[in-house]
Formats: C-alpha cells, structure tokens, sequence
C-alpha cells in the first residue's frame, strides 16, 4: 500500500521551532511570509471592492438613465393615448357604414387613417416601454446578484484574512519566546520589543537616519544596545554561534546611534566616524565590536570574517583600508533576506 506524507499541522510546525529557540533565522522566515500573505490578501480584497464599487456605480448609471427614459416613454405615450380614444369616441356608425358601403368622405378616411397610425405608434411605445421594463429587471436582478456576491465574497476573504492575522500573530509570538529565551530584554509585559518583529524592519526605512522611533527597534542581549529588527535577529543569532565558538557572547560596543549620539561621536572622534545623517549606525544596521574584534586578524576577528555572511553580516571593505575599523560590522539586508 502507497504511503503518502501528510504536511504537518501549523501548531506542530511552530512547536518545532520553538525547541529551537536559536533558530531565528526560520522563525523570521515564517513571520515575515505570514505577514506577506496577509499583506497580500488585504490587498485582494481592498482591489475586489474597488471593482465593485466601479460596478455598481455602472449599474446604478444604467438603471438612472433607464428610468429617466421610462418617464420619457410615459409622457410621449400618455397623450396618444388620449388622442386615439377621442377619436374612438367621436366615430359614428354612420362614417363606419360609410367606410363599409364605399361612400366614405376623405375626412373619415383620414380620421380612420390616423385612428390606424396612432393606434401603431401606441403599440410601437407600449413594445419599447415593456423591452425598457425588461431592461430594467434584468440590470436590478444582475445588481442584486452582484450585491449578494459581494457580502458572500467579502465574507469568505475576510474569513481567510483572520485566520492569516491569526498566523501572523502565533508566529510573532513563538520569534518572542525565542528571544526571552536567548535572554533578550523583555518589556513590562514580558515580552521583547514590539521592533524584534522582523515585519516593522522595512518600515523603518521610512524614518530618516539617526530618527527611527523605539517602537521600531529590538534589543540585543547585550544590555543598552538595540538594531532593526532584521539586523537584531540576525545578530542575535550570529552571537550564539559565537558563544559556542568562543565560550563567551559578543562585546558591543556601539549599535543603534540616534542622531545626537551620531553628532557627539563625530566631533569626539574626528576621522572615525560618518558624518552625522550619514552613518549606517544610524540605520540600526551596524555595530562595533570589542572582545578581541577589534584586533585585526585576531581569531575572533577571523572567526566572524568567515562566518557573518552566514547570518547576514559582514566587514565592509572600506573598513578594511580607510579609516581601517577593524571593529566596525553591519548588516545587509539583501543578503539577509536570502538566508
């Protein structure tokens, strides 16, 4: 018998992780696609109530320009109406034996005449005004289905967006245990910064350098320091595979520099520092490193030059020349997002 594999279930797979409370990478991985997808499906629905909206205003045009030739319709049929009935009326038996016999006048065979041409031109309303009311039953009855399918539609999606958000929220959550157990610094609800959540790290691009709010920033284990919170996970989980490396976490000496911190290095350290606007310090994308970093080809040195592409890090080369920082680290985004 053909044994198949059954995908597990979303709490197993979150469980999973959360044995591994190192594995930032995987839990960032999750929060940042359940956040797309819920993203994505806000989106589709924001997109099909444009749609509708476009046609129902359409629709409600059609039905207006419907009614206002209805209402054309009953002015134009209600006097033939009444001028085919008067002359009904004024017929004689007489002009009507006349007509039989062959001794018609012209006036009854003109009246008869136009008695004939009115009758046709009512028909011809009457035939017009029922294909105008058929028009108009079949465009209230396609509103009405289009109504129907939009609260059906909105339901159904509104349904699939809760169950993401929901998602979203139980992966957010498991990344947050993780870092409380790595030992990260918990708010007073017990919990990291609102900012470790790696979906507010493309929002920070939108503050300018040196001004990115708290709330979109996450704290380091190392007390006082903090980054994005792409940059965080990552290092944090570089400074585990540091650890085990070297019995001991990273020294830091600098991280996040808020604009005022960027213009105090500036002019305390002449040379060695960005000018203040400028520096990735201020795009909590970068920190700089003491413990034996900071000495150039020393093995802590070498250790993170081999291995801080794996976690998304790196040396930049022109830390390598000028000025030569041998201390200074920073975090790529783009190479992140590939991991």
């Amino acid at each position: 018998m053909e044994v198949r594999s059954v995908a597990a279930p979303e709490s197993v797979r979150l469980a999973e992780l959360r044995r591994d409370p190192v594995n930032l990478t995987e839990l960032r991985r999750e929060a940042e696609k359940a956040s797309k997808d819920l993203e994505g499906a806000t989106k589709a629905l924001e997109q099909r109530r444009a749609k509708i909206q476009a046609s129902q205003k359409q629709l409600t045009a059609k039905l207006r320009e419907l009614q206002v030739a209805d209402r054309a319709f009953a002015l134009v049929r209600q006097p033939l109406s009444d001028i085919a009935g008067r002359l009904y009326q004024q017929s004689t038996g007489s002009d009507l034996a006349g007509l039989l016999s062959g001794n018609a006048d012209v006036s009854t065979l003109r009246a008869m005449s136009d008695v004939s041409q009115l009758v046709a031109e009512r028909e011809r309303f009457l035939e017009d005004s029922g294909k105008l009311h058929a028009e108009r039953e079949r465009l209230a009855a396609e509103a009405q289905e289009l109504r129907a399918g939009t609260l059906l539609s909105e339901a159904q999606m509104g349904a699939e967006i809760q169950t993401l958000r929901v998602r979203s929220e139980k992966v957010v959550k498991s990344l947050s245990q993780a870092l409380v157990k790595l030992g990260v610094k918990v708010d007073k609800g017990g919990q990291p910064a609102a900012g470790c959540a790696p979906t507010k790290a493309m929002s920070a691009n939108e503050f300018a350098n040196g001004l990115i709010p708290k709330a979109y920033l996450c704290p380091l284990q190392q007390r006082g320091k903090e980054l994005r919170g792409d940059a965080a996970l990552a290092f944090i989980s570089l400074n585990e595979a540091y650890k085990r490396q070297f019995g001991t976490a990273m020294c830091v000496t600098d991280s996040y520099r808020n604009l005022a911190e960027q213009q105090s290095v500036y002019y305390r350290r002449p040379g060695f520092a960005a000018i203040p606007g400028r520096s990735n310090h201020g795009l909590g994308l970068a920190v700089d490193l003491c413990g034996g970093v900071e000495r150039f080809r020393s093995p802590q040195f070498n250790w993170l030059e081999t291995n801080s592409k794996k976690f998304g890090w790196f040396h930049p080369q022109w830390a390598y020349v000028s000025p030569f920082e041998p201390w200074h680290w920073e975090y790529d985004p783009k190479l992140g997002s590939l991991l």
